[in-house]
């Protein structure tokens, strides 16, 4: 009974992965206009799909981290109770979030409820200084990381940009084509090629899009396609790094009643179909929430984002998606000055709130079930 609840609460904290992190892959190229919500969720789900199935080559190391092995006792590790108590803190926790649109990690969660579980089963025997070490230290540096590294690649980018020649305009988007539009003295917008003043729905529309040919081609449809290939980099690094911290769960059970393979794609499963059906509330605010992003500014930051999540994924190093994904975000919305600050102080208050939460929710399971 016990192994059922714990299998049932893994595949609680995968869908609720899923709905709060999957999109987190395109956000940037749904904020800057490239893809539409639909197309962007398509994008995201298949790579976080891809990047499940490679975790079990390129990611084993985290399975064995988010075990709770080193953290607490190696009996209280395969104790069923530890690890139902952890998957019930971690998925209530993200969930709740989820459901407000504010994205949070589940790593970080997951920490809470590793923490909370061995407080309430092992009260004296829980390592501080594994948790400060190895969990707690990588989520701190990992989205500081990305702030800087956006900090230093994007002015570094923009001087590029300009030294090639390639501007940029507003434009509205018809089709596949940008129409260039100006803004008059009196604050209206009209089309450069007609003069002919913007409806509100047609300034909805508006984006930012580069003029010229590169190589023989649009720069405006190369950024597109690049962006695009870097959204999927991202969501294949998320399922790359997130699907092994649920697997761990289940592997620490010794839980013999699913083959492996089968796991893994229950798992995968879960986490694509809450990306697939509850991503719309973190999702705008991923997108449109934080700062503004023009084509190359997504591109930009993806890059950043996924070498340094697939590069802790294969070092085995416990970082968040969502922390360095918003690191470097910030850090565009920085160089703008179009950060929503009073959005960033929200998303950091839910920040902090996580790991006391599921730490919380995570020792109170664990008494319950009879710790």
């Amino acid at each position: 009974m016990t192994l059922l609840l714990l299998l049932a609460a893994a595949l609680g904290l995968a869908y609720a992965n899923g709905a709060n992190d999957n999109f987190k892959a395109t956000a940037t190229i749904y904020g800057s206009g490239a893809l539409d919500y639909a197309a962007a969720r398509r994008l995201a789900t298949l790579a976080q799909l891809a990047g499940s199935f490679a975790s079990v080559l390129l990611a084993g190391s985290l399975v064995q981290a988010f075990g709770g092995k080193g953290l607490v006792p190696p009996d209280v590790v395969g104790d069923t109770r530890f690890l139902v108590a952890v998957s019930v803190g971690a998925a209530a926790t993200v969930f709740v979030a989820t459901r407000v649109g504010l994205p949070i990690s589940t790593t970080h969660a997951l920490v809470g409820g590793l923490a909370g579980a061995g407080l309430g089963l092992a009260p004296t025997q829980l390592s501080w200084g594994a948790l400060g070490g190895s969990y707690f230290l990588p989520l701190l540096v990992s989205p500081l990381l990305a702030t800087a590294a956006t900090g230093v690649f994007y002015p570094l980018a923009h001087r590029a940009r300009r030294r090639l020649g390639i501007d940029s305009d507003t434009c509205i988007c018809v089709g596949d084509r940008h129409l260039p539009v100006d803004f008059t003295a009196d604050g209206a917008v009209v089309l450069r090629q007609t003069g002919l003043p913007l409806s509100v729905a047609e300034l909805e529309t508006c984006r930012e899009a580069y003029g010229g040919r590169l190589w023989g081609a649009s720069v405006q449809t190369i950024t597109d396609r690049l962006h695009q290939g870097s959204a999927f980099a991202l969501g294949f690094a998320r399922g790359l790094n997130d699907t092994p911290k649920v697997l761990a769960l289940l592997v620490a059970a010794g839980w013999s009643g699913i083959d492996a393979r089968v796991s893994l794609c229950v798992v995968a499963g879960s986490m694509a179909l809450g990306g697939w059906l509850h991503a719309r509330r973190v999702a705008e605010t991923l997108a449109h929430r934080i700062t503004s992003l023009s084509h190359g500014q997504g591109l930009l930051a993806n890059g950043i984002v996924s070498s340094l999540v697939i590069g802790a994924s294969l070092l085995g190093t416990p970082v968040s998606t969502t922390h360095i994904a918003t690191g470097s975000l910030i850090g565009i919305g920085v160089w703008n000055d179009a950060t929503e600050w009073r959005m960033v102080g929200g998303i950091l208050l839910a920040w902090l709130a996580t790991l006391p939460m599921a730490a919380a929710l995570a020792a109170g399971t664990a008494l319950a079930l009879g710790g």
